[in-house]
């Protein structure tokens, strides 16, 4: 179906149009290329929890690279991700020795196990950072603040500058692209076998989409999407747009917006 015919639509038959691309590609066969494959290779809810945050984290650029540098970085944890961070010590940095992805150096690497170290000790997990906190915002519909103060945790401990730009801040107009892909990945269901659905406090709901380069030129082009820049505020606009589609749900449409741009060249 063309854009042209599209834009046409019914609000209806475009939210039917999505519903069935998104059946198309949330199967398992989208796994295996797509960064959540990392975290598939874990069955542990802890080693899950760290290695789907340490591959999102590094997700921009060729999926291949991306899919290539996070094998190497659990690779190099042993693969055991949440064993590794939890009992990490200084003579152990030097296995990062040459991780490189695109801007992400040894030292970021580094700086990211030593947060996660003490986010484990504090809190326990990174589930419950994220949920104590939107709970004690009062459960808002978007984890907006809570991404943001996630940030403010992350970095409360001598870090390098240059590690902060690998944690989004929506404060401060981030799209907040890989922590949106990440709890995703945490909290909707694994009914259909990609996503995980081992955060069961937050609901599907107060999810935003993972907005990049495909899923945005998608929804500007089925008008889903006026705002042109790459950022919260246009986060926040397609949100609104496809919880008109399914308000229990709506990031579903990611593998909608994601297939039709980046599989079926839409």
């Amino acid at each position: 179906m063309g854009i042209k015919k599209l834009k046409r639509l019914s609000q209806k038959d475009l939210g039917a149009f999505l519903h069935e691309k998104h059946q198309l590609f949330e199967t398992r066969e989208f796994i295996p290329d797509d960064p959540i494959s990392i975290p598939h290779l874990f069955s542990n809810k802890a080693d899950i929890e760290i290695a789907g945050f340490l591959a999102a984290t590094i997700a921009w650029g060729q999926r291949k690279s991306i899919l290539k540098n996070a094998h190497s970085f659990m690779e190099r944890m042993d693969f055991s991700p949440f064993d590794f961070v939890l009992n990490f010590e200084k003579s152990d940095e030097k296995v990062f020795d040459g991780f490189v992805h695109r801007t992400f150096q040894p030292e970021d690497a580094v700086c990211f196990v030593r947060a996660l170290q003490r986010i484990i000790r504090d809190y326990g997990s990174l589930e419950t950072v994220f949920t104590s906190e939107w709970e004690a915002s009062g459960r808002p519909n978007n984890l907006k603040d809570v991404i943001s103060k996630f940030h403010t945790l992350f970095f409360n401990q001598p870090h390098p500058d240059r590690t902060r730009k690998h944690v989004a801040n929506p404060a401060k107009g981030s799209a907040a692209k890989r922590l949106n892909m990440y709890l995703r990945w945490m909290v909707r269901s694994a009914d259909r076998g990609v996503d995980f659905g081992i955060w069961d406090q937050i609901p599907p709901g107060v999810l935003s989409i993972p907005l990049d380069v495909h899923t945005s030129n998608v929804g500007r082009a089925l008008g889903l999407l006026n705002r042109t820049q790459n950022d919260w505020k246009s986060v926040e606009e397609l949100d609104a747009s496809l919880r008109r589609f399914d308000a229990v749900d709506p990031v579903k449409f990611d593998f909608a917006l994601f297939g039709l741009g980046a599989i079926e060249g839409f």
